[in-house]
């Protein structure tokens, strides 16, 4: 017992002389007491860059440290270098640009990751080269079996739409099935619609329309919900195919600097809310029960289905892991511009008296947002139309005055154009803004046709105005709509510029550096509710972050053009 006592009162003392007289060099011990006593050691130590963190109350530093996937500290070097310990590695930057993980708030991911797989009609400008495609694509399949692939834009070879005549002669065994760009109307040949039973007699089914001739005949366009006529008789991916579909797409993200995305599912007007679930439980439990997610996912799931989500929820929270997090439920408005079909207040100036498609009947879409918004779900509606923005923003107001105050951060999909005055709202209401600058490349040849040039210039893709008016801007991609690029997208918003003009598209609503990168990091992950881990290199949160090929932001600013280095998630380096 004395023994004891004499230990307790004389080892503090013992140990504190050991730490003074210990001789130099110190072994290994004396480092690991002094960490323990006075600061943890770092794994990764960042230095000697242009760390841009996204966060305002430190934007830029030279040094960050990294600790059990956590950012640890941001500073100068002097700071940050007292983290470093043994063990520690140390990589200089060489006076690179470093930035947050880019989060991309809208992609249709395992459809991305199928879509590479098909044939690949994006870019294609002459119908020529259209046909040559599906031939060469017809040659190597067999007979009966189905041919599928998508990205075509017919506003590139001039704006008149494709038809089945135009590939039957090269598919005549063959069903064909290939999506527009914007994934709202697509192209079926002869033997798909003969196999889907599509005649002169059907009726356009609600919510969707059937392309025809002059003559009444199926054209072989079909827009938004008409497109499952074809599409229920396309046979179903294998869970393998989806499962290799899911790692392709996280490979592709990684070397476009995307660590998180937030994915909307296969889900679309007229399709069933099954293919979310399914994917939820054949892929993603899978891959998370198999540690094969490289990125980071927020799933979104259809509306319809709000109940099923809030049991999920209830049993396993708003995360399966730090890689899979539960988002909320999304739902339609409207269709596209590119279709014709976004909700418009006045006619296509190219379509006589078509105002577009209501996708979704309007008592319908509000009764479902309520109960969801009520049972604590966030919702996201797609609205690209000025008068769909308006009539989503007019329900969301009603939503939440019937259901109280909260933090709900409703969202719209796209908000692609909007009447005078709408832009005003969304920071009024803080509905978050959700967009896809790439799309603009695509839309601003054709949007001037489509609703007249007063229109367009007004309207479209209000980055600026929506600043200005303190809403909340998400930036994504919708890909595989459009590639999946942030840098791409940052460079859109920067310049305003398609390829093939000299000047900016609406250069009043061009955006800085600085907001556009906000859009894709700490902006996109408040728009998500994954602020407080994601979004921003502030102590504490996950160390996901990407080096730049630039070592000079200057450039950087005045340019927007670099490239992915690498990328980290959770401070491991994940590309190349």
């Amino acid at each position: 017992m004395d023994i004891l006592l004499h230990f307790f009162l004389f080892a503090p003392i013992l140990l504190c002389l050991t730490f003074v007289y210990l001789p130099f060099p110190q072994p290994t011990y004396f480092w690991a007491w002094k960490s323990l006593l006075s600061h943890p050691v770092a794994d990764l130590v960042l230095r000697n860059g242009m760390i841009y963190t996204s966060d305002d109350s430190l934007p830029f530093a030279d040094s960050m440290a990294v600790a059990n996937g956590r950012v640890l500290r941001v500073g100068n070097n002097s700071f940050v270098k007292e983290l470093e310990g043994i063990g520690t590695q140390v990589l200089d930057l060489g006076g690179k640009v470093v930035v947050p993980g880019f989060i991309d708030s809208h992609v249709h991911f395992i459809d991305g990751g199928l879509q590479m797989m098909q044939v690949k009609l994006r870019g294609v400008n002459k119908k020529d080269e259209f046909i040559r495609r599906i031939k060469d694509a017809a040659q190597s399949t067999k007979q009966d079996s189905w041919i599928l692939g998508g990205g075509w834009n017919n506003d590139l070879w001039g704006g008149d739409l494709p038809a089945a005549s135009w590939i039957d002669d090269v598919t005549p065994n063959n069903p064909v099935w290939l999506s527009r760009v914007d994934g709202h109307m697509g192209l079926a040949n002869s033997v798909a619609l003969m196999l889907a039973g599509i005649t002169n007699l059907t009726d356009d089914p609600q919510g969707g329309t059937i392309m025809r001739t002059d003559q009444g005949e199926p054209s072989g366009v079909l827009i938004d919900s008409a497109r499952t006529l074809i599409t229920s008789h396309i046979p179903e991916d294998s869970v393998d195919d989806r499962r290799e579909a899911l790692l392709r797409a996280n490979n592709l993200a990684l070397t476009r600097g995307v660590t998180t995305v937030v994915d909307m599912g296969r889900y679309y007007p007229g399709f069933s809310s099954e293919y979310s679930w399914d994917d939820f439980s054949d892929v993603y439990q899978w891959a998370n029960s198999m540690s094969k997610m490289k990125i980071r996912v927020c799933l979104f799931f259809p509306m319809e289905t709000w109940a099923r989500l809030v049991d999920v929820i209830n049993k396993v929270g708003h995360a399966l892991s730090e890689k899979i997090y539960i988002g909320g439920v999304k739902a339609f408005a409207d269709g596209s511009l590119g279709s014709n079909s976004a909700l418009l207040y006045e006619p296509y100036i190219d379509e006589s008296g078509n105002y577009g498609i209501q996708v979704t009947e309007l008592e319908t879409l509000h009764n479902m947002t309520l109960d969801s918004d009520l049972n604590g779900l966030q919702v996201a509606i797609h609205a690209i139309g000025d008068k769909a923005n308006d009539l989503i923003l007019d329900m969301y107001g009603s939503v939440a005055s019937t259901n109280g105050m909260r933090d709900r951060r409703f969202r719209i999909e796209h908000a692609q154009q909007l009447a005078a005055g709408t832009s005003s709202r969304f920071g009024k209401q803080r509905v978050v803004a959700s967009m896809q600058p790439d799309q603009l490349l695509d839309d601003a040849d054709s949007t001037g046709k489509k609703l007249g040039e007063d229109r367009a210039e007004n309207e479209s893709y209000l980055f600026r105005t929506l600043l200005n008016n303190d809403a909340l801007l998400a930036f994504g991609s919708d890909w595989p709509v459009v590639d999946i690029n942030p840098l791409s997208g940052i460079k859109t918003a920067i310049t305003r510029r398609p390829p093939t003009w000299k000047s900016a598209w609406i250069p009043s609503e061009c955006i800085s550096l600085d907001d556009a990168i906000k859009a894709y990091t700490i902006s996109a992950a408040r728009a998500s509710f994954l602020d407080r881990d994601l979004g921003s290199l502030s102590p504490g949160k996950l160390a996901d972050f990407i080096i730049l090929s630039t070592d000079s932001w200057k450039d950087f600013a005045e340019e927007a053009s670099a490239s992915i280095e690498e990328t980290y998630v959770s401070g491991v380096r994940a590309y190349p």
